[in-house]
Order: C-alpha cells, then sequence, then structure tokens
C-alpha cells in the first residue's frame, strides 16, 4: 500500500507541475554550411538533420526517397535557393507544405550580387559596383563571413518564434556564432590581405562572394554552369584568358573531374582545390569555420609568391 501511496503521490505532482515542454521543431538543413550555421544556433537544444551530405554537388543531385520523407517530417526547411540546390526548387511545396521554408539567400540585409555572365569576369571596380542586385542574385551568399552572421541572427529569431520555451537558448546561441564569425572574418582577411588583386580561375563561378570580401579578382570560371561541360571554343577562350592576365592559380573542386582544370594548367599554374560546400568536412557547428579556413588557406597558399 505505500508504494501505491508514493505512486500516486508523484502521478498528482507531475500532473500539477503543468504541461511539459513542446518539441523542439523538427528542422532539415540543405547542404552542410547552411546546416553547420543552423546546427550553431541548435546547440544545446536539439540537432538539425542534414539533406545532402557526401561529396555530391547540389547543382546536379538528385533526390531520394529518404530526402522526401526528411521533408515530410520537417517543421523547418532551411536552404540556399534555387541557384544551388536546384533539385530542391519544386519539391518544398509539395514534400514540404507544413514547413517553414527558410530560403537563406533572400533574407533581408543580406549583401546580394549578381550572377556574372559569359564566364570570362570583367575587373570591376568595387566601389561603385555596390550591393543588392535584383537581377539573378547569386545564391552561394554564405562565403562571405558577414553574410552568413545575418543568416545566423535570421535563424536565432525564427526559431525563437518557432520555440518560445527555448527562445533564449537560440537567441544566446546566435549571437555567440555572430560573434565568432567577425572574428574568423578578420582571421581570413588577415590571410588573404598579400595575394589580394591576384588572379585565378575558378570551375565555375561559386566564389564572388569570397572574391568580393578579401579583394580577390577571379579571371573566369572554366564552366557557365556545372552541368554543361564546355566546348572547344570555350577551351580556346579561356586559355587566351589565362596567357592575356597572366594567371598561375586555377581552382578545381572536388565533385567536380578536374581534367578540363588539368588540360588548362600550363608549366608554372598552380592548382587549388577549394569547396564551396565543404563536403570533407564533419557536419556539425565548426563545419562552417572550418571550411572557410581550409578554403582560404588552400587559395592564399595557390596565389603566394613562388619564392615563398
Amino acid at each position: 500500500m505505500p508504494s501505491r501511496l508514493l505512486v500516486a503521490g508523484a502521478l498528482t505532482l507531475g500532473l500539477s507541475a503543468g504541461p511539459s515542454l513542446a518539441e523542439p521543431p523538427r528542422v532539415v538543413a540543405s547542404i552542410k554550411p547552411i546546416h553547420s550555421l543552423v546546427a550553431a544556433v541548435m546547440q544545446g537544444v536539439a540537432e538539425p538533420e542534414l539533406l545532402l551530405d557526401g561529396a555530391v554537388s547540389p547543382h546536379t543531385y538528385a533526390m531520394r526517397p529518404s530526402d522526401a520523407g526528411k521533408l515530410a517530417e520537417a517543421d523547418m526547411v532551411v536552404w540556399a535557393g534555387a541557384g544551388v540546390e536546384s533539385f530542391l526548387g519544386r519539391a518544398l511545396a509539395t514534400l514540404a507544405p507544413g514547413a517553414e521554408i527558410v530560403e537563406a539567400g533572400s533574407l533581408k540585409g543580406l549583401k546580394r550580387l549578381a550572377y556574372r555572365e559569359g564566364g570570362l569576369f570583367e575587373p570591376h571596380d568595387h566601389a561603385e559596383d555596390g550591393h543588392g542586385h535584383d537581377d539573378m542574385p547569386d545564391a552561394h551568399v554564405w562565403l562571405d563571413p558577414a553574410n552568413a552572421q545575418v543568416i545566423v541572427a535570421a535563424l536565432g529569431e525564427r526559431l525563437a518564434a518557432a520555440d518560445p520555451g527555448n527562445a533564449e537558448a537560440y537567441r544566446e546561441n546566435a549571437g555567440a556564432m555572430h560573434a565568432r564569425l567577425g572574428a574568423l572574418d578578420g582571421e581570413i582577411a588577415e590571410r588573404m590581405a598579400p595575394v589580394a588583386g591576384r588572379r585565378f580561375l575558378v570551375f565555375h563561378d561559386a566564389f564572388q562572394y569570397f572574391e568580393e570580401a578579401y579583394g580577390l579578382q577571379a579571371t573566369g570560371s572554366v564552366v557557365v554552369s556545372p552541368e554543361i561541360a564546355p566546348g572547344a571554343r570555350r577551351v580556346a577562350e579561356l586559355q587566351a584568358r589565362i596567357t592575356e592576365t597572366g594567371t598561375r592559380c586555377l581552382v578545381a573542386e572536388p565533385q567536380f573531374p578536374r581534367e578540363m582544370v588539368d588540360m588548362l594548367a600550363a608549366d608554372g599554374t598552380r592548382i587549388a582545390v577549394l569547396d564551396p560546400n565543404g563536403a570533407a568536412i564533419e557536419a556539425g557547428p565548426l563545419q562552417y569555420e572550418e571550411m572557410m579556413r581550409a578554403n582560404a588557406a588552400a587559395l592564399a597558399a595557390c596565389l603566394a609568391d613562388p619564392a615563398r
């Protein structure tokens, strides 16, 4: 009998304590750098799910049934935008109809740049060019830490609104990550300063925000679209551009075959492997910072004076 009374008393106390806190929202993030920013804001509360893991480009990715299941169960989906994850453009409306959709590339306060056309980039005056282009904005916005700060701040508020019981944690995490991103920005700026203004050729036009942030200038891209291989005429144009501009650094990406980059490389040309998604880096709240440091180190080494 005493044991039954204890059990009944415990149940009574549990009921009088009021309703339990609701579960944190189920959040799905599209690619690793976006997932990392979400994970940093949710740290200590819950872990977001990553949709696209592994060394595959979001430009050429094909959805799997398991991806559809994650989206169907999501309360919130965070992605960069159709300019990056083209496979998600139409799927979100049908596969995640009840989820809040956060398009990181369209958040208020971001620095936005228009996609460069033609694949052979001309030098531009940063002071006159400005920001806020509305004509097909480049969706690789996360490659500028200042934009990552905007994304983190917005995620803190969106998650606080969706989960008021953990609002303080989300906002504190967002503030801490904002500060870390500011420190990261200064660290990369110091690393890239000695090579600012030196020219390089990218595989596809993914690094414009990184260039803009740190005073760099790509001469062009091997492919205009990652889905389409360059033809003979384009290869000839690229070879001429490399010679004309004295480009000594070519950028390859691990998600794409590098035969074309190797073919364009001449004597004395260096090749840097950069990854705008950091696919080889373990997913989590530190992935973004590790990815940015790795890309900065690889490009700085590629652009450095040969004697160094």
